[in-house]
């Protein structure tokens, strides 16, 4: 039996955490005097009264949190969170209809960053302190903050974290699951103020620094500008951004042992050596070709290759070149980076590149059995056997993430879109993106897609966000079923 009184109350609890995260946008609304202070102020006071009434009603429920609960608080917070991240945009009339502001309010906290506004540079400070909120919260996840601090809520953590958790593997810094989520949010806001400090140092305004901080470690694209950071004619902002995009795309346990001193941990990790060498061969092989169209110096070239392969790796989606503006084949390699991901474990969206890496090592390991048919050969990973399950687990993910990623296109081109701008706009959505091809190119948005298309790619970043088993699960019958 699904203990639904033990989720109302987490999920007042979040309501809580989620509304006080509201206010600094009220800080910056009054130093910029932008006239969104009410608005802001209205829409944390309804968040804020929302999750009391749901926590003070079910605070004496004592009943632990199982795997079906841990399932159901993921899947129903994020869709819950979504709906009341919209109010902001709504109060202040900066978006005019619901499916435009859950359009924006989902790509924030999944940390998609595509946008339906066309003119960021008009939405008022506080909004636009909210809007990069959003995917900063969304980055490590609002339930792995919640887990980390709010142990009175007298609730299990492991089904919440591991839920939640991107990627196919949870690796654990502490014995306590409630430590390992203390010490990944430590580490996200320390490496998010340092950033604050460079890119204020380089000259970024304060207020430009804070936005586009919370959005590189969450590696969300959200800007500032409507240019994004093709804005910056800087190459040590341009640099930095990119070092932390890639800091930002790393296991964050690796990040973590790093810290501790323990950097042997690190090249160790096979995952790690695989995203270092995809970065590097990617934009190698771009460079010169771009270096060649472009027109542009040398270094200006390589850093454009460098910055966007980084920014579609990490899905993080910032811009500072339009990489369809090359030939064909140079669109069609960026796109391609589009379903890599970065590391499990990380802020970044995307398929993961654990997951690939362990589709080749079976496939390649396939072929060697079929050639000696009695052999043991185990596949591993990080010099670990890695257990059958967990590779039916990817085989089963990538199949399902070809299904939808299929069926988002048929869809989209039975609405009328061409075939690029379907296949694209799906991709994007789905592995947490943000630019793609065809009308959804670095330079464009989603503004012009029908509402029913919104709340079908609302459904596809959560879907993406949340790695497809933790919402499709509720959709099966056995899930349901009484025990």
């Amino acid at each position: 039996m699904i203990h639904f009184k033990a989720i109302a109350k987490v999920m007042g609890m979040l309501l809580i955490l989620y509304s006080l995260l509201m206010l600094p946008g009220i800080g910056f609304s009054y130093y910029y005097d932008s006239g969104d202070k009410r608005p802001i102020f209205f829409s944390a006071l309804i968040t804020f009264l929302s999750g009391a009434i749901l926590f003070l009603i079910f605070v004496k429920e004592k009943q632990n949190v199982r795997k079906r609960e841990g399932f159901l608080i993921v899947t129903l917070s994020w869709v819950l969170l979504s709906l009341f991240g919209t109010l902001p945009y709504l109060m202040s009339g900066v978006v005019d209809s619901l499916p435009d502001a859950l359009f924006e309010a989902v790509s924030g906290l999944t940390t998609t960053g595509a946008t339906i506004i066309t003119d960021i540079e008009a939405l008022p400070a506080g909004i636009m302190v909210w809007r990069s909120m959003t995917q900063w919260i969304g980055g490590l996840g609002i339930i792995v903050l919640t887990v980390a601090i709010f142990p009175l809520l007298g609730i299990g953590g492991i089904e919440l974290f591991t839920a939640e958790a991107p990627g196919p593997t949870t690796d654990k810094l502490h014995p306590r699951i409630r430590e390992t989520a203390k010490r990944l949010w430590y580490v996200y806001s320390g490496l998010t103020l340092i950033l604050i400090l460079i890119y204020f140092l380089e000259d970024m305004s304060f207020f430009d620094a804070v936005n586009h901080s919370f959005t590189t470690m969450a590696t969300g694209g959200f800007s500032t500008k409507n240019a994004s950071m093709a804005y910056f004619d800087n190459p040590l902002i341009h640099y930095t951004s990119i070092l932390f995009m890639i800091i930002a795309g790393m296991n964050f346990s690796l990040i973590y042992l790093s810290l501790k001193g323990k950097w042997n941990r690190i090249w160790a990790n096979d995952e790690f050596r695989a995203y270092v060498f995809i970065l590097v061969s990617i934009t190698l092989l771009l460079f010169l070709p771009i270096y060649y169209l472009s027109g542009s110096p040398v270094e200006t070239a390589f850093r454009n290759t460098l910055f966007q392969v980084v920014s579609l790796i990490t899905t993080t989606g910032f811009v500072t070149d339009d990489y369809t503006a090359y030939s064909s084949g140079i669109t069609l390699i960026f796109f391609l980076l589009l379903f890599s991901g970065a590391c499990a474990g990380s802020t970044s969206g995307g398929i993961k590149i654990i997951r690939h890496l362990v589709f080749l090592k079976n496939t390649f390991l396939e072929f060697r059995r079929m050639t000696h048919p009695r052999a043991v050969v185990p596949l591993k990973i990080n010099g670990e056997r890695v257990a059958g399950k967990i590779i039916a687990h990817i085989m089963n993910f990538l199949l399902i993430y070809i299904i939808f990623l299929v069926l988002g296109s048929v869809i989209l081109s039975i609405e009328g879109h061409d075939m690029l701008t379907s296949f694209g706009a799906t991709a994007s959505t789905l592995g947490n993106v943000g630019p793609a091809i065809g009308l959804v190119g670095p330079v464009d948005n989603f503004a012009f897609f029908s509402p029913f298309a919104k709340l079908f790619f609302c459904f596809l970043m959560l879907l993406g966000r949340l790695e497809l088993f933790t919402i499709l699960v509720l959709f099966t019958p056995f899930f349901w079923r009484i025990n």
